[in-house]
């Protein structure tokens, strides 16, 4: 079983970067593919962008492409979100996730087992 806990949230104008991390605790975090998701008020959460366990692919939501990446650092169980020229549409809580399940970068919410706490994102206009 892996922990994972997310921080680097805040507020932050429009046009604005963030980073977020995901903290992992707990079995080898290497033997996890990794995600990102958010969730805004009053809408179901939704895929961010993914990461292979090795972190040699990558994939990404059709809304963050070209502003957002993802990296991972195994020998540190830490997982990154940068986030640039942000929006305010990007407003949510931000979670990261963890799944032995399939080969590769995982898209499927329903594919991930470990769920952090989430961070709250707020960017203003």
């Amino acid at each position: 079983q892996v922990q994972l806990v997310e921080s680097g949230g805040g507020l932050v104008q429009a046009g604005g970067s963030l980073r977020l991390s995901c903290a992992a605790s707990g079995r080898t975090f290497g033997t996890y593919a990794m995600g990102w998701f958010r969730q805004a008020p009053g809408k179901e959460r939704e895929f961010v962008a993914a990461i292979s366990r090795t972190g040699g692919n990558t994939y990404f939501a059709d809304s963050v492409k070209g502003r957002f990446t993802i990296s991972r650092d195994n020998a540190k169980n830490t997982l990154h979100l940068q986030m640039n020229s942000l929006k305010p549409e990007d407003t949510a809580v931000y979670y990261c996730a963890a799944t032995l399940q399939g080969l590769g970068v995982v898209t499927e919410m329903r594919r991930y087992d470990y769920w952090g706490q989430g961070t709250q994102v707020t960017v203003s206009s």
